[in-house]
């Protein structure tokens, strides 16, 4: 009798229409109760007045109407300017880069892959730290130091808008350039050796087999490579933490994410602090919809 019911509990479970079921059943849990159930608790904590477990308040939509204040459009804008400077740098560096550790004449090439990835593997904290004293506003800091041999004069880095956006972006390169290369060197290797073989017969540059042939192949991975720079960006967090934990002057460093963390754990209000999260994914889903609509990726997907 039991053996008979472990042989139809077992035929059950290995059946070729049940297994597959079984088999993603854990990823579909883990998704629902880490990302579904959090995304549907969070719009309902923005249409609420929160300040305890037990005195809540629904109040609609005037945690979104708040929204329209000074700070969150500075936050919006110190995030979108970062942004736009962190794909300017980490999708054109990345692939000249990437080319270069591609070509076989190159030497050191696993020294060089190794020591640009590393960064990549650093705590954010770490660096941060050292970033924050390198950019520093004494003369004899790293980055005035630097700048003096060439006759500049000492900047306040960290207290200008300019100079603070640059600081922020050298940490962002320092940290995911590594990562990118990475991406982007795989994209090169799966480009067949013939194309530039049969460029090159064809009389082809150098500079004619990058624009024709390696640039369109790895137009996949610059829509990867963009999509998620694009949510990095935006979700940015850490780094303007470490430069001036939650005392940005001016909001200068002040991010849509620090804002969230301000008003969620600083001022104790998660119900704004909600709003402005379900905004903010709003925001990130609309821009990459819009830019994978631009790169033809729908397209391609319907053909």
């Amino acid at each position: 009798m039991i053996k008979t019911k472990n042989r139809s509990v077992r035929s059950f479970f290995f059946s070729p229409r049940i297994a597959p079921y079984v088999f993603v059943a854990p990823f579909i849990l883990f998704f629902l109760v880490c990302y579904v159930y959090p995304f549907i608790k969070t719009i309902e904590m923005s249409m609420q007045q929160i300040y305890g477990f037990d005195d809540i308040t629904f109040i609609g939509l005037k945690n979104y109407r708040r929204l329209n204040n000074l700070q969150f459009y500075t936050a919006l804008k110190t995030t979108t300017a970062y942004t736009f400077w962190t794909i300017a740098v980490l999708i054109p560096l990345p692939i000249i880069l990437a080319v270069f550790l591609n070509n076989p004449k190159t030497r050191g090439k696993g020294f060089f892959r190794g020591a640009l990835f590393m960064p990549a593997l650093t705590s954010v904290v770490v660096a941060g730290i050292f970033f924050r004293y390198a950019f520093g506003e004494q003369a004899t800091t790293f980055v005035n130091a630097i700048t003096g041999v060439f006759g500049m004069a000492p900047r306040v880095w960290l207290q200008e808008r300019g100079p603070a956006m640059f600081a922020l972006v050298v940490l962002c390169t320092w940290r995911w350039l590594g990562v990118n290369i990475v991406y982007f060197l795989s994209g090169l290797q799966a480009i067949p050796r013939e194309l530039y073989e049969a460029a090159a017969i064809d009389g082809a540059n150098a500079w004619d087999c990058f624009l024709r042939i390696t640039l369109p192949s790895l137009k996949p991975v610059i829509i990867y490579v963009l999509t998620i720079s694009i949510h990095g960006g935006y979700s940015m967090f850490a780094e303007s933490f470490a430069y001036w934990q939650t005392h940005t002057p001016g909001y200068i460093g002040m991010t849509i994410v620090s804002y969230l963390y301000q008003m969620g754990f600083n001022d104790f209000d998660m119900g704004f602090a909600s709003a402005i999260g379900v905004t903010l994914l709003f925001i990130v889903m609309l821009i990459n919809i819009v830019q994978l609509t631009l790169m033809g990726f729908f397209k391609k997907e319907a053909n």
